[in-house]
């Protein structure tokens, strides 16, 4: 039920003073304390480069927690430590095989058990495998390739959780911003519901105005409440990627960051991906070894050697004046090439076919990557720009068209919660957009195989 009618003029004068005071310090403060078009302009973000800019101020920005992570993050430790523990397997493999060393006693009294005669003298073997020329070296390198791919494939580990880190620190500032719109929102809803009181004291509004007013405010209020565990949450997430107790008290500092798209057209940025990305180092380092493998398998099919040097003596056991020298060369035949050689070609063979298909794959989702965010962060700014340059400025001078208006008896209740429910949408979306082309920008980044903190 509406009531409708002309204010006594003591009550006009009091609710004016309800209405112009609060929303002239509200409007006000609304570039500092919302996301409003004046307090969050859309700057513009140089080409895509790595840096590292200059580091000031309370609170981890993102080039500050990038630092934590390639310092910190359990992962990379785990891969560091792997590639430095591959590395060191091919000078084993590279160094000879150990030679074996044998001791023949003859001498054995008759008396003792299964003795058959008293033979006099004892013998000194060595023996010495040798496998043929160049097998040690290529399996040295195999390895060698092998390890070299951890590594690459480690640096690629760090882009993406240097991506999946900008996503949640970029998403962390935007609830940031989320909470001071909820806050703002609660704020406008409380002098909504003091000009209800005053007009439904004065019969110019229905009790259940006021009634509806306090829910919406109470439903911001939980919104408040959700953004807030939310934000929580994404530092607990946070502190788990820069290797830090999920409870430590995380501070954020939001840098102004500006967003554009790079200068490099698409084509080049997916040109430097495929050159740069360490996705692509590891998948040639494998590719590289596996063609190694084969000719390793091939080789397999050339004997290997064993060298026996003998000395004998008919001293006492232990005797050193040698009596006879004898030198042993064996050639170790593979004989069973049918069976054994024959499967081992094949088997590197398939390996490295099944390589050349991972690489395909792996340059395939490296330019998806790329195009991906690069598309994002296209369509994103397009929605940043609308978002800011029309919505939140037509929501803003609808929300204080319709304040006044009902301050004035000339506008419905439901109209003004309309207006005060896209305003603070328009203010959401700000803020999100804001951050989902931020994410996108390094995401692209990281796409395209640069941080602003390189792996080391």
């Amino acid at each position: 039920m509406k009531y409708r009618g002309a204010f006594h003029s003591r009550a006009r004068a009091v609710l004016c003073a309800v209405v112009c005071l609060p929303f002239a310090a509200a409007w006000a403060a609304t570039p500092a304390s919302a996301p409003a078009a004046a307090s969050m302009p859309v700057p513009t973000m140089p080409p895509i480069q790595p840096s590292v800019p200059g580091v000031t101020g309370a609170g981890f920005n993102l080039v500050e927690l990038l630092q934590e992570l390639k310092g910190n993050n359990p992962q990379l430790i785990q891969g560091r430590h792997t590639y430095l523990s591959a590395k060191s397997i091919p000078p084993q493999l590279a160094s000879p095989n150990n030679p074996q060393l044998g001791y023949i006693w003859n001498s054995i009294p008759k008396g003792f058990p299964l003795a058959v005669n008293r033979a006099g003298g004892s013998q000194y073997n060595l023996t010495q495998q040798i496998p043929f020329p160049g097998k040690k070296a290529l399996a040295a390198e195999i390895a060698d390739r092998q390890a070299e791919s951890l590594n690459a494939q480690n640096d690629a580990l760090y882009l993406q959780l240097y991506a999946q880190l900008s996503t949640t620190y970029y998403q962390a500032i935007a609830l940031q911003k989320q909470i001071d719109v909820q806050k703002l929102t609660i704020t406008r809803l409380e002098q909504v519901k003091q000009i209800t009181r005053v007009r439904y004291a004065n019969n110019a509004a229905a009790y259940a105005d006021f009634l509806n007013a306090q829910v919406m405010q109470s439903s911001a209020q939980n919104d408040l409440f959700a953004a807030q565990r939310q934000y929580d949450s994404t530092l607990q997430t946070l502190n788990t990627l820069i290797g830090k107790d999920p409870s430590f008290p995380l501070v954020l500092r939001a840098d102004d960051e500006a967003v554009h798209l790079p200068e490099e057209p698409l084509p080049e940025l997916e040109n430097q991906a495929l050159r740069e990305h360490p996705s692509i180092k590891a998948s040639a380092e494998l590719m590289d070894a596996a063609r190694k493998s084969v000719t390793l398998a091939r080789k397999a099919y050339l004997p290997d050697f064993q060298v026996i040097a003998t000395v004998t003596t008919d001293n006492p056991p232990y005797g050193v004046r040698p009596n006879s020298y004898q030198i042993e060369l064996d050639v170790i035949i593979p004989f069973w090439f049918l069976t054994k050689e024959k499967y081992g070609v094949n088997q590197a063979v398939e390996s490295q076919i099944a390589t050349e298909a991972n690489d395909v794959s792996v340059r395939q989702q490296t330019l998806l990557a790329v195009d991906t965010a690069y598309n994002t962060l296209r369509q994103t700014l397009a929605q940043l720009d609308f978002n800011k340059q029309r919505q939140l400025p037509q929501a803003l001078a609808a929300y204080r068209v319709t304040m006044t208006n009902y301050a004035s008896n000339n506008a419905d209740f439901n109209d003004l919660l309309t207006a005060q429910g896209a305003l603070k949408n328009a203010e959401l979306a700000v803020a999100q957009a804001q951050a989902t082309a931020l994410q996108a920008y390094h995401a692209l980044l990281a796409a395209t195989g640069r941080s602003p903190v390189q792996a080391q």
